[in-house]
């Protein structure tokens, strides 16, 4: 029998990237429709009533048609999607989760969601240890003087350095999938490393408190949960040794951005680098823009060829188990 998949990538994850890997993965025959969303050259948001996903209903609801199988990165599984596609039954979402589907309302039409843990782990972790680099080094700023014909030797000034990694502390504030390859890169340039994770046994583990008084860099890497959301502030910045230096490349939700600011302006943070922030893309006029010390990537740390194909290849192997009949091995909605 011919199992009948679409594949809705994007220009990140791929179409071809997705059906390589399906045919790779998936025992018989596949009928494999394309349809091909705009993100990223669009930026994604919420649709209907999920989050952070590419407006396409319209030509989703028409791709879908006679589709029992979906893999995708953006397409928003909504009700509407899921009221009009009554022959779907697995959808695949290329991720680290299935934000962009509405899962009350596919276990209660019967359609089974997965997703793409640990995807983008190798990617984040690296470009988390570049910007932590990038802002003790005043690698960008430093740059953009250079190139504008000003030879900064005043930065070799004491009070105008920054700390090294080797022999200084280092405080990772979750211990998942990314916080524990930054631990392990970390400990290759000779820094002791802190954690501060409540729902891992790990070396150093600590309370939150103590992490931010002891360490000198500190690094976000938690999960987006009620219980998270605004979990560093003014008095965690505060309780953070004078010139140290402060990364998120997790979520933007962690974060008091306002907060952030304050402590970079009146030089109780030595630097500060960010890849997500609350509002995305960052709203003109924010003071993000003019804060000194402050290094800004768009929201870009998953992003490698080696994260696409590997978002592709969980996808299919879960589609692969749906075919033989096996336990899905990422379902975000257990029944």
């Amino acid at each position: 029998m011919t199992l009948k998949v679409l594949a809705a990538g994007d220009h990140f994850v791929r179409n071809d990237l997705l059906i390589d890997a399906l045919k790779s993965a998936v025992p018989g025959e596949l009928d494999v429709r394309e349809l091909t969303l705009p993100w990223p050259v669009v930026p994604f948001g919420p649709v209907g009533e999920v989050d952070e996903a590419s407006d396409v209903e319209d030509e989703l609801i028409e791709a879908l048609r006679g589709v029992e199988v979906c893999v995708t990165q953006m397409a928003p599984l909504t009700k509407r999607v899921l009221d009009a596609s009554p022959g779907l039954r697995l959808f695949c979402v290329s991720r680290s989760g299935p934000v962009n589907a509405n899962l009350k309302a596919a276990t209660e039409a019967g359609v089974k969601v997965t997703f793409a843990p640990g995807r983008n782990a190798v990617a984040t972790a690296e470009h988390t240890l570049a910007m932590l680099l990038a802002a003790t080094r005043r690698i960008p700023q430093t740059h953009t003087e250079l190139k504008g014909g000003a030879w900064r030797s005043d930065y070799y000034s004491y009070d105008q350095v920054g700390p090294e990694l080797d022999g200084n502390t280092v405080g990772l504030i979750g211990y998942g999938a990314i916080g524990s390859r930054v631990a392990r890169m970390l400990e290759g340039f000779g820094a002791n490393v802190l954690v501060h994770d409540p729902y891992v046994a790990a070396p150093g583990n600590v309370g939150l408190r103590e992490l931010l008084e002891r360490s000198l860099f500190v690094s976000l890497h938690a999960r987006a949960t009620p219980e998270t959301a605004g979990m560093i502030g003014a008095a965690e910045i505060a309780a953070m040794p004078k010139g140290s230096v402060l990364v998120n490349c997790a979520r933007g939700a962690l974060l008091d951005y306002d907060a952030l600011c304050d402590a970079l302006e009146s030089g109780h943070l030595f630097g500060a680098a960010c890849d997500v922030f609350p509002d995305e893309p960052i709203p003109p006029g924010s003071r993000l823009l003019t804060t000194p010390n402050l290094v800004m990537t768009p929201h870009l740390a998953g992003a490698s060829k080696e994260t696409a194909k590997k978002a592709a290849a969980i996808v299919a192997a879960d589609v692969a188990r749906y075919v033989r009949g096996e336990p899905i091995a990422h379902l975000a909605n257990p029944s």
